[in-house]
């Protein structure tokens, strides 16, 4: 393990010493702990980035530029698509 030096605005380091004590653990430990947190969070969103860019290059769902969405098309899959309305409207009264 490396060593760093860090310059830490003083009012800064006594509050983290304090938090510190409160926890059970030293500001080394904190920081050591937040820098791991960071790089672990930086790789987390590059893997993720990259699944997403393999799974646009490998997508069989192609629309197209010119595809034009349409309202058959978006409730062609509906549990019931050939189910009527009825004439009658909630909140309307009987006229």
């Amino acid at each position: 393990m490396k060593n760093i030096t860090l310059a830490v605005d003083e009012k800064v380091l006594k509050k983290a010493r304090s938090y510190a004590t409160r926890r059970g653990t030293t500001v080394n430990a904190i920081v050591r702990e937040h820098l791991s947190r960071v790089v672990d969070e930086e790789s987390r969103i590059e893997e993720a980035r990259s699944k997403l860019l393999d799974l646009i290059d490998n997508s069989s769902g192609r629309l197209g530029p010119d595809y034009e969405w349409n309202r058959e098309d978006i409730y062609a899959d509906r549990v019931f698509p050939r189910h009527k309305h009825s004439g009658v409207r909630r909140g309307r009264k009987a006229g």
